[in-house]
């Protein structure tokens, strides 16, 4: 499920806390779901626990996953409304690039077609 690239330049705890985002974002984790325990993960990946660690604290304080002691970490009821409120905010960088490439002489047609084309890609899956 989890795939580690060593050779990125992004460390490997924010690999896992955007590859926990994606999972939840595209249904693959629901609220509820159990995520693999840190020992686990550990293991399959070949990192060290604490890596995993660091990333399971960061999705735990963006309120996306909870620790039951005892249990494990499942993913939380409110994971997929917060990942929708985040990404809202990048709306305005997305307002930025669409203004530059305006400037650069894209077309609006180019722009819309793209996005239709990303919506596209989306209603299949």
């Amino acid at each position: 499920m989890f795939q580690i690239d060593v050779m990125s330049r992004t460390p490997v705890y924010e690999q896992l806390v955007d590859q926990v985002e994606k999972f939840i974002l595209t249904g693959i984790l629901s609220e509820g779901d159990k995520i693999p325990s840190v020992r686990s993960l550990s293991m399959e990946l070949s990192v060290n626990p604490n890596t995993i660690q660091k990333a399971f604290s960061e999705l735990d304080r963006r309120g996306l996953i909870n620790s039951v002691p005892g249990k494990g970490c499942f993913v939380s009821d409110k994971a997929k409304k917060a990942l929708q409120v985040s990404r809202r905010g990048n709306l305005e960088g997305l307002s930025d690039q669409i203004r530059e490439l305006a400037l650069a002489g894209i077309s609006k047609e180019e722009i819309i077609s793209c996005v239709e084309k990303v919506f596209g890609e989306e209603d299949k899956k």
